[in-house]
């Protein structure tokens, strides 16, 4: 069974790219039927045009809450049958309204080996702080900051002299590789969530 995914983001969209070119090269076995974009401008949402993918774009303050808008993006995703949420880049908290119906079926990306260095500027916190490892986790939301059981995570090591920038070219490469092969364990059937324990259950 082809996976439904719905994926949100902010900004430029290269994760989003990465899953739409992993599900055209027949690497994940998905299918994209929505892009969320909370930034009307954003970089993104011309990637989902050209890849055909439908989009719901729409600014907060145009809302009386983030319920509010969760509830019309939940009511478009439950139309689409969405079977996984994949958060990439999507720069708002997400209310329960949104995590409720899909606790254990919406994924993020994170450029830290959490929980080392949640929220913002992971990479600055791992550079002021004198780490030599960082990395990226992909883990289940569950409402808190960055702090939902952990699927996958792959080591970047700091080398000296690097900058954020230097540092981001590395980390967006292995980001890059990383989520769409989760997401493909998910649409395996191989990804296993008890309490705060994840398995990835061999082919």
């Amino acid at each position: 069974m082809t996976l439904r995914i719905a994926v949100f983001a902010s900004g430029q969209g290269s994760n989003f790219q990465a899953i739409v070119d992993a599900v055209q090269e027949k690497k994940l076995d998905a299918s994209i039927e929505l892009l969320v974009c909370d930034k009307p401008l954003a970089p993104v949402i011309a990637r989902a045009e050209q890849a055909g993918v439908e989009a719901f774009v729409f600014k907060p303050k145009d809302y009386a809450s983030r319920e509010a808008y969760e509830q019309e993006i939940l009511a478009i995703m439950q139309q689409k049958q969405v079977d996984l949420v994949v958060l990439a880049g999507y720069m708002r908290i997400i209310t329960s309204v949104l995590v409720e119906p899909y606790y254990g079926r919406m994924l993020n990306v994170h450029p830290s080996m959490l929980p080392s260095f949640p929220g913002v500027n992971a990479l600055g916190q791992a550079l002021d702080y004198g780490v030599k490892v960082t990395g990226v986790t992909v883990h289940y939301v569950d409402g808190g900051l960055d702090s939902g059981p952990i699927v996958a995570q792959r080591a970047v090591a700091i080398e000296a002299g690097d900058t954020e920038e230097s540092l981001a070219a590395r980390i967006h490469t292995i980001e890059q590789e990383l989520y769409p092969q989760v997401i493909q364990w998910v649409a395996e059937g191989r990804v296993k969530l008890d309490g705060r324990h994840v398995t990835i259950q061999s082919n």
